[in-house]
């Protein structure tokens, strides 16, 4: 695997990397340790592990053919103690949550590329003696779902994170640079109708200015908010009302959305909000690490006061994104991405990017985890909250994962622009409550 070249849609976010909008995504994990947890004991066990990850020795490095590509290169300096540190939160902190408060700190910090473009973070000093494991990885290493096939190598061997990791890294590609581009040649040309539809339905589908209400200029600042929800919960919605999981958690988010709109003085009436929802295009024998994604545009009905009409208007919408199917329509922007040759990523995907806000309001991200019990050296993992990069000129991106009994949903947003997370956080759990009472009521 070693020399692999980047996809497309992985140079993409190169491209798009900025100090006001880093592209990496991230995690805020929190174990529940047996006894009292040695951070430099872990911090160890953690590097070790690390090291014996292959994905996670390589760095980005330039190619000369194709101009403008990039392949994955080994590091000859690598040394995984260098991306492991450990952080105690002070006893006195004045944050009413010093976890979150940090966490922003540490996730608005970009990643140096001329490195393996992954960190940790081990946190001690939570109540309880619990400790977290902050993670961010960069987005041209991998998606959601690839991030934790990465991931996977870190925490307690079971079976199933064993077979994640194996399959990751047997995905050699032997092709040699000309055989590709070759290839992608040959597919420009195959798939030119499809390419000319999606580029298409984007212009269709691209909205005027005025701004939207999440829009905002970019900002290095970042605060953060997490939010559980309880997975029985979801369970009853979805089972009063029709549509899927997914489709609630979209449904409370839009309903939170709303709430925290009003209590800003912005204007509900007669207008929705736009997610871009990403979508993988993984096949189901295959572990890969690198970007497959499509994605869906969902219209977020904040318009609508009853929290049911909210849940069935997103199912409606959700069921014709996938009736259609991730490769057309304006969502599919990674597949087209992905078939762009490297030298135009590099001279335009930046002031493309500028122009996100003009599709999309925000992105929405349901990250999938297994349904196993995790561990890390012994501790049992509780709760796991994800972090999706702010698209350019955006105030907010939210992800979410399912992991044993709970809903984790991560809020970033552009400080600059969002002063209190918690506010937004509060409308969440406020609208969450709301669809539940109406799901129980006689």
């Amino acid at each position: 695997m070693a020399g692999r070249q980047l996809s497309g849609l992985d140079i993409a976010f190169l491209c798009l990397e900025a100090k006001t909008s880093p592209m990496h995504m991230g995690a805020v994990v929190i174990f529940q340790p047996s006894a009292a947890v040695d951070p430099e004991k872990l911090s160890t066990l953690l590097a070790e592990r690390a090291g014996r990850v292959p994905r996670l020795r390589r760095r980005v490095g330039a190619t000369l053919f194709p101009p403008g590509g990039a392949a994955w290169q080994e590091d000859t300096e690598f040394d995984a103690r260098e991306h492991v540190q450990h952080h105690r939160l002070g006893e006195f902190c004045e944050e009413e949550d010093p976890l979150t408060a940090y966490a922003a700190e540490w996730i608005e910090e970009p990643l140096d590329l001329r490195r393996p473009p992954w960190s940790l973070r081990v946190v001690t000093g939570l109540p309880g003696e619990r400790f977290a494991l902050l993670l961010k990885l960069h987005h041209s290493f991998t998606d959601g779902a690839g991030a934790f096939a990465v991931a996977a190598g870190l925490l307690d061997e079971l079976p199933v994170t064993r077979s994640i990791l194996e399959a990751t890294e047997a995905e050699p590609d032997g092709r040699s640079p000309l055989t590709m581009l070759k290839d992608g040649v040959t597919a420009a040309f195959t798939d030119l109708g499809a390419n000319a539809g999606i580029a298409s339905a984007v212009l269709r589908a691209a909205r005027p200015y005025p701004l939207s209400p999440l829009s905002a200029p970019n900002s290095p600042s970042r605060r953060l908010a997490f939010v559980r929800l309880d997975l029985d919960d979801v369970r009853r919605i979805r089972t009063a009302h029709g549509g899927t999981s997914n489709d609630v958690i979209l449904a409370v988010l839009t309903g939170g959305l709303r709430d925290w709109m009003i209590n800003r003085g912005q204007r509900v009436e007669g207008r929705s909000l736009r997610a871009l929802i990403p979508v993988s295009t993984r096949a189901r024998d295959t572990g890969s690490a690198a970007n497959r994604l499509s994605g869906y545009l969902c219209e977020l009905p904040v318009q609508l006061d009853d929290p049911v009409h909210r849940l069935r208007a997103i199912h409606r919408s959700m069921h014709r994104n996938k009736a259609a199917g991730p490769l057309a329509g304006p969502g599919a922007v990674p597949i087209l991405a992905e078939r762009i040759p490297p030298p135009l990523h590099r001279l335009a995907t930046g002031m493309v990017g500028q122009a996100a806000g003009l599709l999309f309001d925000t992105v929405i991200t349901n990250v999938p985890l297994p349904k196993f019990d995790l561990s890390l050296d012994g501790a049992a993992l509780r709760e796991v909250y994800p972090l999706v990069p702010l698209a350019p000129r955006s105030a907010l991106a939210i992800a979410a994962a399912v992991y044993r009994d709970g809903v984790h949903i991560g809020l970033q947003a552009n400080a600059d622009a969002v002063t209190d997370t918690g506010s937004l956080r509060d409308a969440v759990l406020k609208a969450a409550a709301a669809l539940y009472e109406r799901s129980v009521a006689p």
